[in-house]
């Protein structure tokens, strides 16, 4: 059932001259449809937002998270984001790219002389592609963006972690931690959290949704996290509200020049002329004519993520849960966003 069919209810109940449903209403509607689905895919907690070009119209929580001990999700409540950590990589190489301190054409091997990919450029590695400009491939593989990190230290001229640090900071993003090891002792003296950095972060850790997996009955157990550190594709964790601010600091040309960003939400096309889905650091795809980028991440049997921007309308979904359920079915790395049951709803909401 689609997400339009409940406004139709909605409007037969009210009566044939009731008004249109108001904004409130949609969201109201749009909120319960979505817990629905999160019932049905077993999640046992998540968080989501819808935020325009000024705010956050729209916040909720839904379930536990942690059904051990009961305690309710939260929009504040922290999860790990998974594969989105590659829109915070993207955003800092881009930094870069527009600071004339890095060239999208520049081989990732004169940063890692030992590279497994030595042919591999900046722009092929944020565009999951590979190749010679002649027969360009796409495969998704978010670990594969970690090359990007020693590309991103020499020009922020630190580590890659102080650097996602610094860019956290820098928005308020005070519910995220820039991975899971971000406190651990055994990191390089360059890396270590300064004490305030460790006060909150000690904080965000003892409110982070506990991980599940969830079997094909529906039922959820305890689980751990795979990611056990920060790389350029995962580790990041955050709040559907500070991914908020990050979205709106995208949006006002805060972060990214305006003709950067319409850059990086760009398909590559290979020399058959075959449109290849990933743009640099999202998925970029057309429904009903419209533009949509977008990104998920995936924690097997621990957490998953999924953001959805819809550029024409300044509107963007992010929705953050602590089973793999919103990663969904498994070909959403093929590229194409409405194969997940959250993205339809959303999409059939907001694009007539």
């Amino acid at each position: 059932m689609r997400f339009l069919a409940l406004l139709v209810s909605f409007a037969l109940v009210q009566g044939p001259r009731a008004l249109p449903p108001t904004r409130d209403q949609f969201l109201s509607l749009f909120g319960g449809y979505v817990d629905a689905l999160r019932i049905q895919a077993g999640i046992p907690g998540m968080a989501g937002a819808i935020i325009d070009g000024e705010s956050v119209l729209w916040q909720q929580a839904f379930g536990q998270q942690n059904p051990q001990t009961s305690v309710a999700t939260r929009t504040d409540t922290p999860f790990h984001v998974d594969g989105l950590t590659q829109i915070f990589t993207a955003t800092l190489a881009l930094r870069c790219v527009e600071q004339g301190r890095l060239r999208l054409d520049t081989l990732l091997s004169n940063y890692v002389p030992n590279s497994p990919e030595p042919n591999a450029t900046v722009a092929q590695v944020l565009t999951h592609t590979s190749g010679s400009t002649g027969a360009l491939a796409y495969s998704y593989n978010p670990a594969r963006l970690d090359l990007l990190k020693f590309a991103i230290a020499p020009c922020a001229d630190q580590p890659f972690r102080k650097a996602m640090a610094g860019l956290l900071e820098r928005l308020a993003m005070t519910d995220s931690v820039p991975g899971p090891d971000a406190m651990a002792a055994s990191l390089p003296v360059l890396e270590q959290a300064t004490p305030a950095e460790s006060a909150r972060y000690r904080d965000v850790f003892a409110r982070l949704a506990a991980p599940y997996a969830v079997s094909a009955t529906g039922q959820a157990s305890p689980s751990r996290y795979p990611a056990t550190t920060l790389a350029a594709g995962s580790g990041l964790i955050s709040t559907v509200l500070d991914f908020a601010k990050f979205d709106l600091a995208l949006k006002q040309g805060i972060l990214l020049r305006s003709n950067t960003l319409a850059g990086a939400w760009n398909n590559p096309v290979n020399a058959n002329g075959q449109v290849l889905p990933h743009g640099m650091g999202w998925f970029v795809q057309s429904y009903n004519g419209e533009p949509v980028v977008w990104q998920f991440g995936a924690g097997a049997n621990a957490s998953s993520s999924l953001v959805l921007t819809l550029p024409a309308r300044n509107i963007t979904l992010v929705l953050l849960a602590n089973s793999d359920g919103l990663a969904k079915p498994p070909s959403l790395s093929a590229g194409d966003v409405t194969v997940s049951p959250f993205a339809k709803v959303f999409l059939g909401l907001v694009v007539k």
